[in-house]
């Protein structure tokens, strides 16, 4: 028998999908607004000198708008769960290839946020959104 302290019920698991729809999908949001406000140079620039055409900068509006903002409401949950993680797989591919698995000067990966959006992601796409979502599953 395992011990949790607010009672391990169906309920728990519902609230921890909210909690972290919510966390992954605000975090992500605020990446949103940055390029909503300073727009997609960057990504273009990353683009050009990359395999893929620059028009594909502007999936960041998807998958850092757009996909965030279902994520946080559960709709489309396991949807918008997916563009997120297709647009870290673009991040790892366009700026971070080198250092993979590159640490920090204190120990820590040099990607571990990558990582964290990327295999969150992941996990909201099997876990589904939950009871406190719009899709409700």
């Amino acid at each position: 028998m395992s011990f949790c302290p607010i009672g391990a019920n169906a309920n728990s698991a519902h609230i921890g999908k909210l909690i972290l729809r919510v966390l992954v999908g605000g975090l992500m949001f605020l990446h949103g607004i940055n390029k909503i406000t300073h727009g997609v140079t960057f990504i273009k620039g990353l683009l050009s000198s990359s395999i893929f055409p620059e028009f594909l900068a502007y999936g960041v509006y998807i998958g850092e708008v757009l996909a965030p903002i279902l994520l946080i409401i559960g709709f489309k949950t396991r949807l918008a769960a997916l563009i997120l993680a297709i647009n870290m797989i673009f991040v790892i591919l366009l700026s971070h290839t080198s250092g993979i698995f590159s640490l920090t000067q204190h120990g820590g990966l040099a990607m571990e946020s990558v990582y964290f959006y990327l295999f969150s992601s992941v996990a909201i796409f099997f876990l589904g959104g939950g009871k406190y979502s719009v899709d409700r599953n």
